[in-house]
């Protein structure tokens, strides 16, 4: 009698313990890439289009080899932002490759630019370095690097659109004073080591201010020659 109650009691106890694997499992999330990238999306968006915040840049559809950059810069603390440089401290190097492959895999409607806030001169002064540069101050136009829709190029360079004037601002306002860097040589610092605070505020205002291209996406490898050599774009 003891022996036969044991074994119904081991059978019983058995079975609610598959019947609690099972149901943890039903609860648990898919093991997607979707599913682990959700700590970005408070801040990015749910397919990092960005979110109301002008300090969080959008991230769907720039090239992948330019967002894995930056995972490494965040991770090694060459980029200084306490929660970036937590949440990526012990990721290795192919888990960050499979997030900016994710993201540079989304493609999200491109927001609708906000009106501007500035006049109409400071907007003329920003098209102008944006499009044509400066040489006499050896400022190259951003189209040349960003390409003439501004939507980057394949691996490294990103596209400029559907970002906030301020965020703009505060990333040019980083490679001037030197704590945001990348790859030597530094492009981004060269090149906005020479800009003013007027010309940040006038470039970030008429990028802000760009629609979005029939194509959005990045062009391919090679399509334009950049005028100079760049770190984080190699040849």
């Amino acid at each position: 009698m003891f022996a036969r109650a044991a074994t119904s009691v081991a059978v019983i106890i058995t079975l609610a313990a598959l019947d609690g694997a099972a149901a943890q499992t039903a609860s648990q999330p898919p093991d997607t890439m979707a599913a682990r990238v959700e700590a970005c999306t408070p801040c990015h968006g749910n397919k990092g289009e960005g979110t109301s915040d002008v300090y969080f840049p959008r991230l769907a559809g720039k090239p992948a080899g330019y967002l894995y950059n930056q995972l490494l810069a965040f991770r090694s603390g060459r980029r200084k932002y306490p929660p970036m440089n937590y949440l990526l401290e012990f990721l290795p190097d192919p888990y960050l490759e499979a997030m900016a492959e994710y993201f540079a895999g989304e493609h999200p409607p491109l927001p609708q630019p906000a009106p501007s806030e500035v006049s109409k001169d400071v907007l003329a002064l920003g098209e102008q370095l944006a499009t044509s540069g400066d040489a006499g101050r050896n400022i190259p136009a951003c189209v040349s690097c960003h390409g003439p829709g501004l939507a980057g190029m394949q691996p490294g360079i990103p596209g400029l659109l559907g970002l906030r004037a301020n965020y703009i601002s505060a990333q040019l306002g980083a490679w001037r004073y030197g704590t945001r860097t990348a790859k030597s040589p530094d492009c981004m610092q060269l090149v906005a080591g020479h800009l003013t605070e007027a010309d940040v505020t006038a470039v970030a205002a008429w990028l802000a201010t760009r629609p979005a291209p029939a194509n959005p996406a990045p062009v391919p490898k090679g399509t334009y020659a950049l005028p100079f050599g760049c770190g984080s774009q190699p040849n």
